[in-house]
């Protein structure tokens, strides 16, 4: 057992028989009363973000995880199917425990974490920015580059993006797929 001494971005525990992931997490001493540790917790399963509140020295459950990378193959009725690329492994998991599967590509390295005791897939993280083609774009004017408006665009995976009006169809971009944003265009 730990307590909330031991609470770490990223770490896993056991709370109101659930599997948590700790997002973020603040240890507060205030002037009167005792001290206490306010965090964020990711729920494994639903993906739902809640904020709890420790006192300091609360027993936590921590849950041993496994991160593994796996390359994204295909989906189908039965759901995403992933690939280990040491042993060629292959697994298959829904698309509720995917971070954004609308920007998952064939052939893309994700990270999938793993109950290590279970072997359950708990979650599927992309990397932090992915590159995507754009497939489909109103054509860009020349010298629209000084604003900051924006335009609808299609990417290869199917999904509907916000980019700048000087983005043209066939250019790649890099995206951030936690929210979805341009970040830059990707030299070729």
């Amino acid at each position: 057992m730990a307590t909330t001494a031991d609470i770490k971005n990223g770490m896993c525990i056991k709370f109101n028989h659930g599997l948590y992931s700790i997002v973020e997490f603040q240890h507060v001493k205030p002037g009167k009363g005792p001290a206490f540790v306010r965090t964020k917790l990711k729920n494994l399963t639903t993906g739902k973000i809640l904020d709890n509140t420790f006192t300091a020295g609360h027993r936590i459950e921590p849950v041993r995880v496994e991160r593994r990378k796996y390359q994204f193959l295909y989906s189908d009725e039965n759901g995403y199917h992933f690939m280990n690329q040491e042993d060629y492994e292959q697994v298959y998991i829904n698309e509720n425990i995917i971070d954004a599967p609308k920007f998952l590509k064939e052939g893309e390295v994700v990270e999938i974490v793993f109950d290590a005791e279970q072997e359950i897939p708990l979650t599927c993280e992309l990397p932090t920015y992915v590159e995507l083609e754009i497939t489909y774009t109103e054509p860009g004017i020349k010298g629209d580059t000084a604003t900051n408006a924006s335009k609808p665009a299609k990417v290869e995976t199917g999904a509907d993006v916000r980019v700048p009006l000087f983005i043209e169809q066939g250019d790649k971009i890099r995206l951030d797929p936690r929210t979805g944003s341009y970040s830059e265009r990707v030299k070729n």
